[in-house]
């Protein structure tokens, strides 16, 4: 299976994870940065680096963009959302003068007798590079859960950064 067809089917598993600031842990707790961080850790083992506590507004704060700068060190850098892939990692800012501060992974709402939002579509011979772009994301929603958004407007516009999981070596 491809990374990001692991990351896909990883992901889909946290769905229903509640929301906990700062928890990294598949169905006891997490948010949106503990949910790349325990997907991180199914498909490369370690984590890349060790996450110091941080406040639920820590981007307001700080002004720095930190998990911007944090996926450039980790992730390979996807150009464009039409480039994207299911199973890429997908940052927000929510507004444009802030850091970004949100993130998730890149998937497809489910169709009807179609269950590639969470599989591997690759490794049953379909070339995912054909297809539209990704039309929804894994997120942890505060105050609810891990949960399938669809990748509406609103959210699409507030895209800062997309990338990619590295091959394994």
């Amino acid at each position: 299976m491809s990374v990001n067809g692991d990351v896909l089917a990883i992901a889909g598993t946290w769905i229903g994870t509640p929301y906990r600031h700062q928890g990294a842990v598949k169905g006891v707790g997490c948010d949106c940065l503990g949910l790349v961080r325990g997907i991180w850790r199914e498909v490369y083992g370690a984590e890349p680096e060790a996450v110091p506590a941080y406040a639920p507004d820590w981007a307001e704060r700080a002004g720095e963009e930190r998990l911007l700068a944090a996926a450039e060190r980790h992730f390979v850098g996807v150009s464009a959302l039409e480039e994207s892939l299911p199973g890429d990692l997908v940052l927000f800012r929510f507004r444009p003068h802030l850091a970004a501060k949100h993130l998730g992974i890149l998937a497809r709402l489910p169709r009807e007798g179609d269950d590639r939002g969470c599989r591997d579509p690759v490794n049953r011979g379909h070339d995912e590079r054909h297809d539209p772009p990704p039309d929804a994301f894994i997120h942890a929603y505060e105050q609810s859960s891990v949960t399938l958004s669809a990748l509406v407007p609103g959210w699409r516009r507030r895209i800062a950064g997309i990338y990619r999981f590295p091959e394994r070596v």
